[in-house]
């Protein structure tokens, strides 16, 4: 298995604990999205269950374990995600009784005398319930038992949880590695570095705007964002646009774009949204941190078109002469 090049360190050094058999029983691997924290998660369990590991440390992929976890029928590998309703939807959240599973589980012996290997993921989507019960499981490990949480907002998740996991936390490669790998994936040059100042150096979030032609979205937000300022549209026009049309990635250009006008009037040139200097910066500040916060609302039961309204209503104010 193939990881990205800016995992390299942190998966020699989980390798080599796997190896020394001192992998800790829970791990929280975590960082922004795009970063690799699955396939990082996927590439440790797959390790941790494969009868004849390669010198790098990976899985062979052709061993009995690796067979069956291939074929997703390895009784010492439990995930544990989002389960389907009684309608066939997909839960937004993991249950208590998911983590009641888990425990009488972790409680019997592993099938093959190795390693049972658990991820969780979104473990920050546990309810309430679910956490407590995990703590539990997490207050009695089991020697054989590695459990892997797997998180894009680790502070979501109780403290008492966190305290109780050795944390992995992914962060931005520096940007050679991260034009490389984007290169490496068939994007020119040009187009990486343009990708890679929208995602604000993710690699992983460059690739997903380039594929999704996501692009454009940048330009289209910072047009309506300029025509707010001159009151050339209404809050509520934008707010329904954006709610209608990839409102998750609109968001974050826009906190992007909040975030760039910040740094160009902090270098003494004009702004480009309709600002005018550098009293205006903690309010950038503000509104890039809100735009995030109003991100996180979409997975909620709020409606999106009133959380996009209710963020546009602070931008929209009357131009200063």
């Amino acid at each position: 298995m193939t990881l990205p090049s800016w995992l390299g360190e942190h998966w020699r050094q989980l390798s080599a604990r796997l190896q020394r058999n001192e992998l800790p029983h829970a791990l929280l691997i975590c960082g922004d999205a795009g970063l690799g924290k699955r396939a990082l998660a996927s590439a440790l369990a797959k390790a941790a269950l494969c009868d004849s590991r390669l010198g790098d440390g990976h899985a062979c992929g052709i061993c009995r374990a690796c067979q069956l976890l291939s074929a997703g029928s390895h009784p010492d590998h439990v995930p544990i995600e989002f389960e389907p309703r009684d309608d066939g939807k997909l839960r937004s959240e993991i249950t208590v009784e998911q983590i009641r599973k888990l425990s009488q589980r972790l409680s019997l012996s592993t099938q093959y005398g190795g390693l049972q290997v658990v991820i969780i993921d979104p473990a920050d989507k546990m309810n309430t319930s679910a956490a407590n019960a995990l703590l539990k499981t997490l207050e009695e490990p089991s020697a054989s038992t590695v459990i892997l949480l797997v998180s894009d907002r680790p502070a979501r998740l109780p403290a008492t949880i966190r305290s109780r996991c050795q944390r992995i936390e992914l962060r931005n490669p520096e940007p050679g590695l991260a034009r490389g790998w984007l290169e490496a994936q068939g994007v020119t040059v040009e187009t990486a570095e343009a990708a890679l100042a929208c995602a604000l150096g993710n690699p992983g979030e460059a690739l997903n705007a380039i594929n999704s032609n996501a692009m454009g979205l940048r330009d289209e937000c910072a047009k309506d964002l300029l025509g707010l300022r001159t009151a050339r549209i209404s809050a509520l026009t934008v707010a329904e646009a954006w709610a209608g049309d990839r409102p998750a990635q609109r968001l974050w250009h826009a906190a992007v774009i909040a975030r760039d006008e910040a740094l160009h009037l902090a270098n003494g040139k004009p702004g480009r949204l309709g600002l005018t200097g550098a009293k205006e910066i903690p309010k950038l500040a503000a509104w890039f941190a809100a735009a995030n916060r109003s991100r996180e609302l979409l997975d909620t039961q709020l409606r999106s078109e009133l959380v996009m309204l209710d963020l546009l209503h602070t931008w929209q104010m009357p131009r200063r002469p």
